[in-house]
C-alpha cells in the first residue's frame, strides 16, 4: 500500500483496479474493490486496524465488473451513481464468469464461477459530500467511460480519483463509453485540476502528459468512428480499427492480445449503440 498523502492510500497489487483508501475519524472510506472475491477478502483483512473509527464506506468509481464483482465481499454500504445502480437493476442478480471476451481483467482470474452481485444501497446524480471529518469528501458525476462514472475529490489533499476516465499505458472500454463527455472530462481535468494529484483507476497517479495523451486518443477514436457512422460503413470497418489504434499503446508483448480483444470488442458495442438506430434502445451500462 502506497501513502499518497496523510491518511491516503493507494494499492496495485490485487488484478484489476487501482484501489484506494481514505482514513477518515469515522472509519475508512474504500474506493473499488478487486474483481476476485478472494482477493477482497484479503484486501479486507488487510485494512482491519488501519481506521481511527469501525465503520467502512466503499465507493464505486463506475458500473464495471473489474471495481464491483468483489464488492459483496467487502461487506460494507456501497456508494455509486445512480446510473451505476440502474446498471445493476438491468444485470441478473449473479454474475457469471461467462460470455463475450471483453478484454477485462477479470476474464484472467480462474474458477471465477457465479459471485452475486452487491447493488449500491446510496445513489446520487450530480454530487454527493461525505462529511467523515472536518473536510469533506466530494463524489461528483463525470460521464466517459460509462454514464454513472464518478470522481471522488479531496479538496484539502488536492487529490482526484478519477476511476477509467484516465487509463496509463493501456486502452479504454468502449462498449458502454459517452466518447464526448469523457473527452470534455480529461480538457477539465487539465484545465482545472493542474494543482491536484489525479488517481487513475488503473494505473495510479498519473502526469498531465498522460492526460492530455488519453484526450488526444479518444478524440481519434470519436473521429474514426464518426466518419465511418456518417458513410454508414459496415459495422466491421469498426472492428477494423482495433489493430491500428494498437498502436497507440505500448503494450507489453503479453497484453497484446487481451488489449486486442478490448478494442475489437469496445469498438464493435459503442459503434452499434450509437449509429445503428434499431439498436438505441439498448441500456448504457
Amino acid at each position: 500500500m502506497e501513502a499518497i498523502a496523510k491518511n491516503v492510500f493507494i494499492e496495485d497489487k490485487y488484478l484489476g483496479v487501482t484501489l484506494g483508501v481514505i482514513n477518515q475519524p469515522r472509519g475508512l472510506v474504500l474506493l473499488d474493490a478487486p474483481p476476485s472475491p478472494e482477493d477482497s477478502r484479503m484486501w479486507r483483512a488487510s485494512l482491519m486496524g488501519m481506521g481511527n473509527g469501525p465503520e467502512r464506506l466503499l465507493i464505486n468509481l463506475d458500473s464495471h465488473p473489474d471495481r464491483t464483482l468483489g464488492a459483496r465481499a467487502m461487506d460494507c454500504t456501497v456508494i455509486a451513481h445512480e446510473n451505476t445502480a440502474q446498471a445493476f437493476r438491468n444485470r441478473p442478480n449473479t454474475f457469471k464468469a461467462q460470455g463475450d471476451e471483453t478484454g477485462a481483467n477479470w476474464e484472467a482470474i480462474p474458477g471465477l464461477g457465479s459471485v452475486r452481485w452487491a447493488p449500491p444501497e446510496i445513489s446520487f446524480l450530480d454530487q454527493l459530500s461525505l462529511h467523515w471529518s472536518d473536510a469533506p469528501i466530494l463524489l461528483e458525476s463525470h460521464p466517459g467511460p460509462t454514464r454513472g462514472a464518478i470522481w471522488v475529490i479531496l479538496p484539502q489533499e488536492k487529490i482526484v480519483f478519477v476511476g477509467d476516465t484516465v487509463m496509463k499505458g493501456q486502452p479504454p472500454f468502449l462498449a458502454y463509453a459517452d466518447l464526448p463527455g469523457w473527452i470534455e472530462s480529461l480538457g477539465l481535468l487539465l484545465s482545472s485540476y493542474k494543482s491536484y494529484s489525479v488517481v487513475s483507476g488503473r494505473g495510479g497517479v498519473v502526469t498531465p502528459q498522460v492526460i492530455k495523451t488519453q484526450a488526444e486518443v479518444l478524440k481519434r477514436m470519436h473521429d474514426r468512428l464518426d466518419k465511418l457512422g456518417k458513410k454508414k460503413s459496415s459495422i466491421a470497418a469498426a472492428d477494423k480499427l482495433a489493430d491500428q489504434f494498437l498502436k497507440d499503446f505500448k503494450a507489453p508483448a503479453a497484453r497484446q492480445k487481451q488489449y486486442a480483444q478490448r478494442l475489437r470488442y469496445g469498438l464493435h458495442h459503442f459503434y452499434v449503440r450509437n449509429y445503428f438506430s434499431s439498436s438505441r434502445h439498448l441500456m448504457d451500462e
